[in-house]
């Protein structure tokens, strides 16, 4: 192509606190303990793990139908009888709070009228999907106002296929593209991504959890990334997959049938992002979907560009 770079279709992917007020620990020295808050019911849950194990483990668990009594303390707070507390010097929310009060004196009083009709709607042109890395906060990076990014991070900034179900992000993007009806949705990677290395070391046979589990989705960005990649390093190869997950995600994008349909009407732009935060750069792309494409792919990235 002339202003664009053919991209390898990938596979679209995988299918307790202290007692006050009512509330109470219990059992807090045994391996599964409970809280509970106010009127508690104790309600037995099956749970089916995945992995080669085929039993059913039986877990139950107090969780709390009412959380009034957390409310009432919070509407119950006075702010004119609280006191700090010694040490509070040691405070993590000490700095919070200087910084809030700078953002309000600064920025919100100063453009008030804005934040008022902000505060009686939304019409933001982006939807982020970036990584909850607490190096790469996409607002500081690319300088987002409040209203102009509607945003989800997950663990390496996965984007699951429509076929995974629901999830945090299948209902973000679900309420920005159907609701706030956003232009863009952007996929933001960036270096040394924990998420991706997990992914990149995981064992078929290794014991499932959480993190294990989630990164899957990205299973056919690593199989592609070993393809290409293989006689690699473990960095490199880690550095490769980085960028070929967003790709997978941008594809993942398009098996939602709302994503798909807007996206061929014209209405709505997928771009990937990647970040750089060993030299801070910030490399750009916009993924091209349509029949008749060079070498016969639907696929193909055009306007890459990286700053730097």
């Amino acid at each position: 192509m002339a202003n664009g770079l053919l991209l390898r279709a990938a596979s679209p992917g995988l299918r307790p606190a202290a007692a006050a007020n009512g509330v109470s620990s219990a059992d807090s020295g045994r391996g599964h303990g409970a809280v509970t808050i106010g009127d508690s019911r104790t309600r037995g849950v099956a749970l089916r793990l995945g992995g080669s194990s085929r039993r059913d483990l039986s877990f139950v668990t107090k969780a709390s139908r009412d959380h009034s009594g957390l409310t009432r303390q919070l509407l119950d707070f006075q702010h004119d009888t609280i006191e700090e507390e010694v040490g509070a010097e040691h405070d993590p929310f000490m700095g919070l709070k200087a910084r809030f009060l700078d953002f309000k004196k600064r920025n919100y009083v100063e453009n008030f009228s804005n934040y008022q009709s902000l505060a009686e709607q939304q019409t933001p042109k982006f939807m982020v999907v970036a990584c909850a890395d607490s190096r790469v906060c996409p607002t500081g990076i690319l300088g987002f106002q409040p209203g102009e990014a509607f945003t989800v991070r997950n663990v390496a900034n996965l984007v699951p296929p429509y076929e995974h179900g629901g999830s945090e992000t299948s209902a973000a993007l679900e309420f920005a593209v159907n609701t706030l009806e956003v232009e863009n949705v952007l996929v933001v990677g960036h270096s040394r991504c924990g998420g991706i290395q997990a992914l990149m070391s995981m064992k078929d046979d290794s014991t499932s959890g959480f993190i294990k589990n989630w990164v899957s989705i990205g299973k056919s960005a690593r199989l592609s990334t070993k393809a290409a990649a293989g006689n690699l390093g473990f960095e490199m190869q880690c550095r490769h997959c980085e960028k070929e997950s967003i790709n997978s995600s941008l594809l993942n994008l398009l098996t939602y049938p709302w994503i798909e349909k807007r996206v061929n009407e014209g209405t709505l732009n997928l771009h990937g992002g990647y970040y750089n935060f060993i030299d801070c750069t910030f490399e750009k792309w916009t993924l091209v979907y349509r029949q008749g494409l060079e070498g016969g792919s639907k696929y193909a990235i055009k306007n890459r560009s990286t700053w730097s």
